[in-house]
């Protein structure tokens, strides 16, 4: 039975997914961890395979020795069998059609998140998910999905929401780029200014268990918080949208069709979103250059928002975006 916890700006759902349910995509992470040790290993990268140890630490014995390891999965990963059928299960679909409808695609921008303990990569600032996207997605009533993969809470870095920071339906001013990282982010103060949130008042941590998942809109602010325990935190999102709307991610991939109301017996077609690695394409589009001509070892991870915000902080992946963008 679903147990939900409603707010306006949030949904947490709670026994959504069975462990045998998500136990597939486990197994799909210890297989991404392990041709990752073993690409590394082959290159030089390493020294170790670390096969001794498993999901909640191997990614973290491989950081140790090569500190990039967590960024390496977002450039070329392909989306496994096992979150395909996460992504289009019934109950997700059935709880986006409540949402949105009946005609249901699938955003090419989805992730598996990679939260080692004490890692900056992982840690994700404040930021609205139209802030990644061109600005017809500001008119795109999208629906997030987050399923963490093992009990999420404050000392793993669930995730937190700024109350009503949706309600003006504006977007904040965002900042390029976060640290050493590729995110974006918005300033508490630009919050208040912009989006009327209260800081001492409306910032809400959100702990998920295990089977659980979050539901929230494009609009509403969000970060998720360092994990200073002692194990990883895996979890995956999605985004659903009504197909007629913009995809509005650049022109470099589409979405996936789930759900037709003129055509109840669709059959989704996989081929054409898998033949695009996303990473490969925004490497391929702001470089000119194919990605196989690239170092598979490069940890930069530039991306097209960065030519959309203000740049307030340089760093190696912004550097290289500038660099393209001149060339």
């Amino acid at each position: 039975m679903f147990v939900t916890r409603n707010q306006d700006f949030v949904s947490v759902v709670e026994n959504v997914f069975s462990e045998g349910e998500l136990e597939p995509c486990k197994t799909a992470v210890n297989g991404i961890v392990d041709d990752l040790a073993q690409r590394l290993h082959k290159g030089g990268k390493i020294q170790n395979l670390y096969s001794d140890y498993g999901f909640n630490e191997r990614l973290t014995m491989l950081e140790k020795e090569f500190p990039a390891a967590t960024i390496l999965p977002h450039k070329n990963m392909t989306i496994p069998q096992a979150f395909r059928n996460i992504w289009a299960s019934e109950k997700l679909l059935n709880i986006a059609e409540q949402l949105i409808g009946g005609d249901i695609v699938g955003h090419p921008v989805w992730n598996l998140r990679l939260k080692t303990p004490a890692t900056q990569f992982a840690t994700v600032p404040w930021h609205q998910d139209v802030g990644y996207l061109e600005n017809d997605s500001y008119k795109v009533h999208q629906v997030s999905v987050w399923i963490p993969l093992l009990d999420t809470d404050q000392e793993n870095g669930c995730l937190e929401f700024a109350h009503r920071g949706h309600k003006t339906g504006r977007v904040g001013e965002h900042l390029c780029c976060y640290k050493d990282t590729w995110y974006v982010w918005i300033e508490e103060e630009e919050m208040k200014q912009t989006l009327d949130i209260d800081p001492e008042r409306d910032f809400v941590v959100c702990p998920v268990p295990y089977g659980g998942i979050v539901l929230f809109n494009n609009l509403i602010p969000h970060r998720s918080l360092a994990n200073t325990s002692n194990k990883i935190r895996w979890s995956l999102d999605f985004r659903f949208q009504r197909p007629q709307l913009p995809i509005a991610f650049y022109g470099l991939k589409e979405g996936v069709l789930f759900r037709s109301s003129e055509k109840p017996d669709h059959v989704i077609d996989w081929e054409p979103f898998t033949a695009v690695v996303r990473g490969q394409a925004q490497e391929e589009a702001l470089s000119g250059t194919k990605m196989d001509e690239a170092d598979e070892f490069d940890s930069t991870m530039p991306g097209p928002w960065m030519g959309k915000w203000r740049i307030a902080n340089k760093n190696r992946h912004v550097e290289k975006f500038l660099k393209w963008q001149t060339a």
